[in-house]
């Protein structure tokens, strides 16, 4: 007996015409489940070949109503874009939790862009203030464009966008992309970080994870009333800006153990026991978010935020027939 394995390249899954409220949906899903304690999810591990690098397995097993698994491989190398590839490069494999066997293989890199970008909007759902009009983006790549497309899902309202990166050029591809997503709103560049970060409702961080960051954000930068988001482990933003604030981590597990390996969230950020909740707790229903004063969240990237987008992309690409079937 032979087994078909579905293959979906990242251009097979743009043609699917995805929304990012439909994955906003999805990961929140995945987060109540997890947070009701339907599932199985370690803590990422990795190697690490080259400095600032990473090469990490994520399994996750969904169970309640979902019933959904997969584990995905997946690199990071700051140093690609010079080379002419991707930051963020990988597979997600996604199996059939009743036999084991493989259901389809997609890449890796489009989930992992996506579902981050939903993962932060799930996060401004439940923490953003309704009337939010003003955000700030460090770093200009892929993962800057899909947490503005989520921010602009979440805040009906935005209408200014102030970006950060250290080029020029990546600044203007970037207003230059997403100005026409976002016709209403002014997109502007600066060269200056503190002036980039200040006045604004929402900070995001997009940069390069890196080993020994320098965390150039300090609170005195930000508005007294903020929403702060580090999707960059802690590479840019400064511990003193989550030091009073109510911190939110996408899974408690997650954080304390990379934590522990005592390379990320070093020299004074959150511990364990500073962790108001995790968003599984949050969509569970279990703790509740707050709407004013100095909130911010580590979202590191969860294997249920995979499992959840890779089904999603599954059930979209079987119905419309995307997709190469291959032969074990």
């Amino acid at each position: 007996m032979t087994t078909e394995v579905l293959w979906i390249s990242a251009n097979e899954i743009d043609q699917l015409g995805i929304s990012m409220a439909e994955i906003m949906d999805a990961v929140e899903t995945g987060f109540a489940a997890m947070g009701r304690g339907e599932g199985e999810m370690p803590a990422k591990i990795g190697i690490h070949p080259r400095e600032n690098s990473f090469t990490h397995a994520m399994p996750c097993y969904i169970g309640g109503g979902i019933d959904k698994a997969g584990v995905k491989c997946i690199s990071g190398y700051p140093t690609n874009p010079a080379k002419g590839h991707p930051y963020i490069t990988g597979i997600m494999l996604l199996t059939d939790p009743e036999t084991g066997l493989p259901q389809a293989v997609m890449d890796a890199g489009w989930i992992t862009a996506w579902r981050t970008g939903a993962a932060s909007g799930v996060y401004a759902r439940h923490f953003g203030t309704p009337d939010t009009e003003s955000m700030s983006i460090v770093g200009t790549g892929v993962q800057a464009r899909v947490n503005l497309l989520a921010m602009q899902a979440v805040f009906p309202k935005l209408n200014t966008v102030k970006c950060y990166g250290i080029r020029e050029a990546s600044m203007d591809r970037f207003i230059s992309d997403m100005q026409p997503q976002l016709p209403d709103a002014t997109i502007s560049k600066h060269a200056d970080l503190q002036e980039a970060v200040s006045d604004t409702d929402v900070l995001i961080t997009c940069t390069p994870m890196v080993e020994h960051p320098e965390r150039g954000i300090l609170q005195s930068w930000l508005k007294e009333s903020h929403l702060a988001i580090a999707v960059d482990y802690d590479s840019a933003i400064g511990e003193d800006v989550f030091a009073d604030a109510h911190f939110t981590c996408d899974n408690r597990n997650q954080y304390a153990w990379t934590q522990k390996q005592g390379v990320f969230f070093q020299n004074g950020y959150p511990l364990p026991d500073d962790i108001d909740a995790d968003m599984g707790e949050i969509c569970a229903g279990r703790k509740q978010g707050v709407r004013e004063g100095k909130r911010g969240a580590v979202l590191m990237g969860i294997g249920s935020h995979d499992v959840m987008t890779a089904a999603l992309v599954y059930e979209h690409a079987s119905v419309a027939g995307v997709g190469t079937k291959v032969e074990l």
